[in-house]
Parts: structure tokens; sequence; C-alpha cells
């Protein structure tokens, strides 16, 4: 069984790696998508493009917008008291937002009325408006706080006011919140999936269509025997992939890596397991190269949209939850986010461990099955 399983194995690492455009796809193109989507994909909201109109002029709107292109959220690309000139930099998405304060701002301020501002947002790309509406709140809140401070200290006389809340917050994990840390181990997973799937998917519709699958069905090896030959290949790519992409995000991306590297690596093994059987499995119920990669494609994307990568898992409704229990993504990224920001081990990680398990075999078992149906 050994020298049947090691056969097959080395006829597939031969196969794989002798064409050089295959070699750059396989070990080339994940180091270079992780640097680009570790760029590109941020949930951090900066140099918001803020048009505003100041109808009011004193020093006291003037102090509003500087709270505002002071906080390093927005950044003022015009100042203008035209509304239509503003509404069209909305429609023409050069401006995400209109900072509006009109006339007599300052004067209510100072009888110690309500003054109101108005704030438009272009609310096409709904996460961005909510988080602009906001930071919005916040510097709004912040600066209202400090007139009423000023004006209880004018109105008694007093040089400061004693008592009150402070507030003081410390992240735990990701000190600086940037979102980058949170992302790029999600890259690395998606990354791993893609790359297995793709391989896999493809490995026994590749014989179909040399022709070869008919001199293996005449040979006397078993099924189980020729899955496990066909992918132990991928798997030792899949490894160098992680350790590739592992190594991007520690030593370019500043990533911290917290828990242990033998953990992530049986961890990786597991989720190996399942994505290996999933593209086998996809390549048995294939008959070309075309139909592998649509259907690999038809599952990737579903699997990365119920992962919790882009969506949290606990926003989605109650039955889609359920359903992306079946994601063997979902348990991964889990697993490789705790791994690198908190630090934790098995005896945490222990029940997405055992779903990648139970999914692999599960999934392996129909391979095998689908394989000697069509044998």
């Amino acid at each position: 069984m050994g020298e049947r399983i090691l056969t097959i194995l080395r006829k597939e690492f031969r196969s794989i790696l002798r064409d050089p455009r295959m070699r750059m796809v396989i070990f080339g193109l994940p180091i270079i998508q992780c640097l680009i989507f570790g760029y590109a994909v941020t949930m951090d909201v900066r140099h918001i493009r803020l048009v505003v109109i100041d109808r009011d002029g004193t020093p006291a709107s003037r102090a509003l917008i500087a709270r505002f292109t002071g906080s390093g959220y927005f950044d003022a690309i015009a100042y203008t008291n035209d509304e239509a000139r503003a509404r069209a930099l909305i429609d023409a998405a050069d401006a995400s937002a209109i900072l509006q304060i009109n006339a007599r701002f300052g004067a209510n301020l100072d009888a110690g009325r309500t003054a109101a501002v108005q704030l438009l947002v272009d609310g096409s790309d709904s996460n961005t408006a909510r988080l602009v509406l906001n930071y919005s709140v916040s510097i709004a809140t912040a600066y209202s706080n400090q007139v009423l401070v000023d004006q209880t200290l004018r109105q008694t006389g007093r040089t400061a006011v004693s008592g009150g809340v402070e507030l003081r917050h410390r992240a735990w994990f990701n000190e600086n919140l940037e979102s980058r840390n949170y992302i790029v181990p999600g890259i690395m997973a998606m990354l791993v999936m893609l790359v297995s799937l793709m391989l896999t998917s493809m490995a026994i519709v590749r014989e179909k269509e040399a022709g070869t699958i008919e001199q293996i069905m005449v040979t006397p090896i078993r099924p189980v025997e020729f899955i496990l030959g066909k992918c132990a290949p991928f798997a030792v790519i899949g490894y160098i992939d992680v350790l590739l992409v592992t190594a991007v995000g520690v030593f370019w991306f500043d990533v911290p890596i917290r828990g242990s590297l033998l953990l992530l690596l049986a961890s990786t093994s597991l989720f190996l397991m399942t994505t290996l059987s999933i593209g086998l499995f996809i390549s048995t119920v294939s008959g070309t190269q075309q139909q592998a990669m649509m259907t690999t494609f038809f599952f990737f994307f579903p699997a990365m949209l119920l992962s919790g990568f882009i969506y949290p898992v606990a926003n989605m409704p109650p039955v889609i939850q359920w359903i992306t229990l079946a994601n063997p993504l979902r348990h991964f990224l889990v697993i490789i986010r705790s791994i690198f920001l908190k630090g934790v081990g098995a005896d945490v990680l222990w029940p997405q461990m055992a779903a990648l398990l139970v999914i692999g075999l599960a999934v392996m078992t129909f391979a095998v099955k689908r394989f000697h149906k069509t044998l």
C-alpha cells in the first residue's frame, strides 16, 4: 500500500512542479495576493472627503470645523456656500459628506440655546456611512460638552469644573485597533483554501482528459490509496503556502503571532484535510477541468461570505448561522485569528478543531465512495 501511494505521490509532484508557470501560481501568487490584499482590504475609514458650508463664519463655527478636520478622520476638500456645488460633489462621488453650519450658530451658543448643525452623508456604502455618522456624533458631542463646560465656568466665575466621569479604555489583543491585524490572518486562510481547492478539484479530471484514468482503473490500486496519493502532494504544497504567507504577514505587515506555531500547523492539517477532500469530491463529479473550476468558485465564494471574514456570523439570520457550521473556513478563521492575536491554546480552540475533523472525514468518505462508483 505504501509503495503504491508513494508512486502516485511522485507522479503528482512531477506533473505539478515541472511547469514553471504552475510553480509561480502555487508559490508566487499567494505571496503577491497577500501583499496586495493586506494593503487594499481594510475596515478602517480614514480621510473622509468633507464639504464645508459655513454660513456663520464665527469663531464657534470655525472651532467646530477644526474639530472635524483635526480628528484624523475628515479632510475638508471644499469650502463653499453654494449648495448646488456641494450636491454635485456628492453626486460625482468626489465627497462623502457635507457639513452645513447655518447663520446665528455662534449667537445661539452664546445665548445658551441649542444650535443645530446638519451633516449630509452619502449612504451608497452603508458601512462607511454608518462609521461617518459615528465619528461625527462623537466629535459633535465632545464639542458640545466643551461648550457647556465653558458656559458653566463663565456663569459661576470659576476657573475649573470638579467631578465628572473619565473613561479610560484599553483594547486587548489589538492595542492600536488596526484592522490589518484582523484582516491579514483571514487572507491567509482564504488563499490556502483557494489554492488547495483549485489544485485538487482538477486532479482526477486531469486524468480523465489525458486518458490516463483508464490505465489507473486496470491497476491493483484501491480508491483510498489513489485518493491519498493525490492528496499528499497538495497537502505539502498547502503547508509551504501557509509558511510563506505567515512569513509575509509577520515580517512584512508586523502582524503579531502570540500563539503556538505548532498548534497553527496542526490546525492547518485539519483545515487542509477538509479543503483537499472537498476539492477531490468536486473532481469526482466533474467531467472537464472547466466544470471543476466553475464548481470550485461556486463553492468558494459562498464559503467566503458565510465565514465571518467580511460580515460577522452573529449578524446573520439564525438559519444561516446554523448553515455556516458546515463551513470549514468559518472554523479555521476563528482558529488562525485566535492563535495570531490572542495566543490561546487547544483548550479553547478544540470545538473548532473537532468541527474541522468531522467535516474533513465526512467529505473524504464521500470522495472515496464517489470515486469507487466512478470506477
